[in-house]
């Protein structure tokens, strides 16, 4: 909810949308509902107190049930120059993230305030969302009076500790902190906590196999996961699902070892085999309880893979670093990606002209707080339980010190990649180390991991040759490469500083790879922005064109395309010489493959989906075979 000007002394209503069930069933102290962070507080890290009294109200409020959640009226004085600033702040971050929270105080609880919400049960008729009305009386109202949302209702100040001091207080964590209160709400409860959500698809270690990923609260004790899933119209047939799960002792680090522990359920992957090629499939989540019952979840539908080579329109989007922010304009911890929803409804928008997605790293920005994973799962459903939504890893995902990451940074909160490689499936040999191939129709990709040694020498430098080096050139003429950090070029502020455009140590080892076996583009992400470069090899422009590109492949396209979300990254004021197309702000990029000739590539704004910068490619086989500097196959002078 948004600051008021007043909140009127009568009753006054404000909708939120809940997610009205939760895969969380496995302890006692498993929350209801897909509210993101542990508390999704409008009020984000409420006052700088580390002290909170207990707050014995709050029993008559619960009941013996496992899974609910309550909403609190809360009243703060916040810096009303810094309020009036931001009320509307531009670039579409939420007002609400730029509040001295830090500089708030609370009142207790007032005898004529009151909070009500409903309906007291969600997902009756099986929805996966839902609106919630919120009514509520607020004698001497102010405009920073907020509503908060707590999930579970029944916390623990105790459970509420953190071991490490770089942990601000106060604590956000899945007992949330205990202010001092206005009013307090009626319990919200939930019909089915325990049901299938979130189904994600990614492409299987076979072009002819899909795999389907979803979240559920059903242990392999309680049920039986599997899909069902069939031709359209035609025979459905079910395929058993593998069971995985992780627990606090599997992070590596604090805040997800601590404050941000939440229990994530159970995480099901099923593998749908043999597909026929081009074909609408439908499938839906199924659990058979060990009484002999089901329970189910909606029906979705995917397009099977084309065969390796096969000449047909095929669409590709890629972006990175999109996270995730609130549908009901409440704010968050963590809430610094403004441009997240836009990306995603873009892309909802166009899905029918999309046939697999690539979100290259910093997926959820979790950062250690592990349930803002449900919530992400949850906002970009309607595009992966449609197509393949292809992930890698970044810095968010990965790093924290001491675990084998290459950088030696916390980024991740101490998730050290348990999260990405548990809630996506991607087909890597082994996926702690987050590098694989795929191939899509007409396209080879390699993805790369650049949170491990990608140097000459190293493992994953082996895995990237191999990866050009099997790429079909004539059944799949467009070649892609992509990864997380800029292992390329970009003029971003922070590299330009460096001096050295990219990350350091990142196309030396690289570069004489992408020529040897002429790969088209390479895609980064990790700066916030949109880049495209010249084709360009050791520093050098090889090519002058800038919309259409035929003939020879004598260099890569390096293209940033970061801004799927996250806070945007400033551009260096050095002008480059290869930087051939800039853009501040959110976006992703399209390609599509018309036939084995030619490739169409846009650029699209979130704001609008509109195109910004496009290039074609037009040429031949022979001209991927042409010989290039330093990508020559070697000759004879026998006959």
């Amino acid at each position: 909810m948004e600051p008021r000007q007043a909140i009127s002394t009568e009753l006054a209503r404000a909708t939120l949308r809940v997610f009205v069930r939760s895969p969380r069933a496995k302890r006692e102290t498993a929350a209801a509902g897909e509210l993101h962070d542990a508390s999704k507080l409008l009020l984000q890290q409420l006052c700088s107190v580390t002290e909170f009294p207990e707050i014995p109200e709050m029993e008559s409020f619960l009941p013996s049930l496992r899974f609910f959640f309550t909403l609190l009226l809360l009243r703060c004085y916040v810096n009303s120059a810094t309020v009036s600033a931001h009320r509307h702040g531009g670039g579409g971050e939420q007002p609400l993230s730029k509040i001295a929270i830090h500089k708030a105080a609370v009142h207790a609880l007032h005898g004529s305030a009151s909070i009500r919400a409903y309906p007291f049960v969600l997902g009756k008729n099986g929805e996966d969302a839902q609106w919630l009305t919120v009514k509520l009386n607020c004698p001497d109202p102010s405009e920073d009076d907020w509503i908060g949302v707590f999930s579970p209702a029944k916390f623990n100040s105790s459970t509420c500790l953190s071991d490490d001091p770089r942990q601000d207080a106060p604590y956000i964590c899945s007992a949330p902190i205990k202010p001092k209160l206005v009013a307090v709400s009626n319990v919200i409860t939930f019909s089915n906590p325990q049901a299938p959500l979130y189904p994600r698809l990614s492409q299987g270690k076979s072009w002819n196999e899909m795999t389907v990923t979803w979240t559920s609260g059903y242990s392999i004790n309680e049920a039986v996961p599997f899909v069902e899933w069939g031709l359209k119209g035609g025979y459905q047939m079910q395929s058993p699902a593998g069971t995985l799960t992780f627990n606090r002792n599997s992070m590596c680090s604090s805040p997800a070892r601590t404050v941000g522990w939440r229990d994530p359920g159970f995480i099901h992957t099923s593998f749908l085999k043999d597909l026929w090629p081009n074909l609408l499939y439908t499938y839906k989540l199924g659990h058979r309880l060990f009484n002999g019952s089901y329970v189910w979840s909606k029906i979705y539908s995917f397009k099977s893979s084309p065969f390796p080579g096969q000449d047909s329109l095929q669409r590709v989007v890629i972006f990175g670093d999109m996270g995730k922010a609130e549908r009901d304009g409440s704010n968050e911890y963590n809430n610094y990606q403004p441009g997240s929803l836009n990306t995603t409804d873009q892309l909802i928008k166009d899905l029918d002209n999309i046939d697999i997605v690539f979100h290259i790293g910093d997926i959820s920005y979790a950062n250690g707080y592990i349930s803002q994973w449900d919530q992400f799962t949850s906002m970009v459903e309607p595009i992966a339980s449609t197509v393949p939504y292809m992930i890698a890893s970044g810095n968010h995902e990965r790093d924290t010190p001491g675990t084998g990451s290459f950088y030696d940074t916390n980024d991740s909160g101490g998730e050290c990649g348990v999260l990405a490689e548990t809630m996506f499936y991607v087909p890597a040999e082994n996926r702690a180390k987050f590098w694989y191939s795929t191939d899509y129709g007409m396209f080879h990709f390699c993805i790369a991991d650049t949170e491990h040694d990608w140097r000459e020498g190293s493992e994953q430098y082996r895995f990237i040759e191999n990866c050009l080096a099997s790429a079909d050139r004539k059944q799949q003429p467009w070649l892609i490469f992509a990864a997380h950090r800029v292992l390329g070029y970009s003029s971003s502020d922070f590299y330009g500083l460096q001096g050295s455009f990219e990350e350091p140590m990142g196309r030396e080892s690289l570069q004489k790879l992408w020529q040897k076996y002429k790969v088209d583009i390479a895609f980064f992400g990790h700066v916030h922005n949109y880049e495209r470069t010249c084709p360009i090899y050791q520093n050098q422009c090889v090519n002058t064109e800038r919309s259409h590109y035929s003939g020879t492949v004598n260099g890569t396209i390096h293209v940033v395309v970061g801004g799927g979300g996250s806070h945007l990254s400033p551009f260096s004021s050095e002008q480059t010489l290869w930087s051939l197309y800039r853009d501040y702000d959110y976006g992703f990029v399209k390609l599509t493959a018309f036939n084995h000739s030619s490739l169409l590539f846009e650029y699209k704004k979130s704001s609008d989906g509109k195109v910004y910068d496009s290039f074609t490619i037009s040429r031949d086989y022979r001209d991927v075979l042409a010989c290039v500097h330093d990508g020559c196959e070697p000759t004879t002078l026998a006959q």
